[in-house]
Parts: structure tokens; sequence; C-alpha cells
């Protein structure tokens, strides 16, 4: 599933190139993908890109009249053509540009979707999510704050859209190995200086993942179609029974609330 470093990815990449783009029309072949195209996208004519934006996991295209929310779910993926390319079985939807580019939604396993709303604010997948993890409200207290009666592993709460978005299990795995503390470890439990070595952690590392392009595992690839090279700097991620890389204790993993856990038993605590 693509992260937030995977969704800045394409936002950096597609940016440049659609702000004051017209959208001339949106051709949906297959009309049900997580959930059904609403009627807005598919009457949607010579519409003015007036801002492209990331929220979490989600990019925010801002037209004259809305806003397209796109959900990538599992497998969902974004390619930019400057020509008319013939569609493959996965290729679902085309947002067709006046200057003849194309910006292209495949999606495998069809667990994302496009969606519109007037209204960013009331949506219902955008408005109990919690602050952005590399913006300045994302700091020491505010995650101190967050975190000093949560009982819940330290590994949820990161991965909790409602306190920080954009952390999916990648991530979370590896912010976690690089600060030291073991993903069942309660939230409460953390010291202070722990809080801030982890608030350090998450954005150097997402930083770092953004600079890469992402991850490619399965699915993701960049707008160019090259894989995120982020894969190759993975410390603990798909490492089981691999040397640790600081000290060469086997690699553990563990299906923890159902999901692949890993973590190395001498430097996590």
């Amino acid at each position: 599933m693509p992260e937030l470093p995977e969704v800045e990815s394409y936002l950096i990449s597609i940016r440049p190139y659609l702000i004051n783009q017209i959208i001339t029309r949106i051709v949906v072949r297959n009309l049900y993908l997580r959930w059904p195209i609403s009627e807005e996208i598919l009457k949607l004519r010579n519409q003015l890109i007036l801002n492209i934006k990331r929220r979490g996991k989600y990019l925010l295209i801002q037209l004259q009249s809305g806003w397209i929310i796109i959900h990538f779910g599992m497998s969902g993926r974004l390619s930019l053509h400057n020509k008319y390319i013939c569609p493959q079985k996965h290729d679902h939807i085309d947002i067709l540009m006046e200057n003849d580019s194309i910006l292209r939604y495949t999606d495998q396993r069809r667990f994302g979707a496009l969606l519109w709303t007037n209204d960013l604010s009331n949506h219902t997948l955008l408005n109990d999510l919690g602050v952005e993890p590399l913006g300045n409200k994302f700091n020491n207290n505010y995650l101190l704050t967050k975190l000093h009666d949560i009982k819940a592993s330290i590994k949820q709460s990161i991965m909790n859209n409602k306190i920080v978005v954009g952390i999916g299990n990648i991530y979370a795995n590896e912010i976690l190995f690089a600060t030291g503390i073991i993903p069942m470890r309660p939230s409460f439990d953390l010291r202070k200086e722990e809080i801030e070595f982890l608030v350090k952690n998450i954005k150097l590392i997402l930083f770092n993942a953004i600079k890469c392009g992402g991850t490619t595992l399965r699915d993701f690839v960049q707008i160019n179609g090259e894989p995120g090279s982020f894969i190759k700097k993975l410390k603990v991620y798909g490492r089981i029974n691999k040397p640790c890389l600081v000290c060469g204790t086997l690699i553990i993993k563990e299906k923890y609330r159902g999901r692949s856990t890993y973590w190395c038993p001498k430097c996590q605590l």
C-alpha cells in the first residue's frame, strides 16, 4: 500500500506538469473500484487544475468546482503520459488534459478509488486525520501529550492516522528500529528522551524515503515507471533471520495485530 513517501513522490513528480492544465474529461473503464465512481467525476469537463497536494496517504487535486481525492488502496499507482498509450488490463481511469497528456490510474486489486468532494474539511476520509509528520505541528510536545496515557503499542500508535498520518507498516518497522524501541512496547511507557528521538527518526526516515522515490516491494512504481529505491536502505523490514546490520543478532518477524512486524531483539528494548 502506498504510504506517505510514495504519495509524496507522486505529488512532486506530477505537480509541475499538471498545475494550470485543463482536464477535458475523465475516461473510466471500470466503474467499480473500492467505491463506485461518482456522477461528478463521470461528467467532469474542461476544469482547470488549481492545485495538487497530499493529505496523509491521499492525493488531492483541486479544480474550479471541487476536489478529486485519489485513494490508492493496496495497489493503486499513477503514470503520466504525454500522448495516448493503449491501456492495459488494470488501467482503470484516464484523466485527459487539453495538452494531450494523460494521468492514468492503475489498480490491480481495485481497493483504491477516485472520489469527489466540494468540501475537503467535511469529507469522511479526511476530517479525523491527525497531523502531518513532516510539518511543524508534529513535534516532541505533541507526541508526548498524545502518548502519555495510551496503552496501545508504540507501533500501533505511530500507525494511527488519528495521531499522525501516513506512516504504514514498512516505515513503522524502520522507524522503531532506528529509535531502538521494540514495536510491542506500550506507548505510555516511553520516556521523554525516547519520544524526542522517535520524532526525529520519523521525520528523518520519511524524508529520506521521499528522496529515494519511496519503497517498491510489489506494486508501487514512481511516475516514470522506475521502482522506489528506499528498499535498498531497509534495515529490518523483510529481513527475517538475517543478521542485524548493527549488532549481528538475527532479525525476528512476528505477526502482530495482523501486521508483519520485524525487530532486533538486542537493539530494540
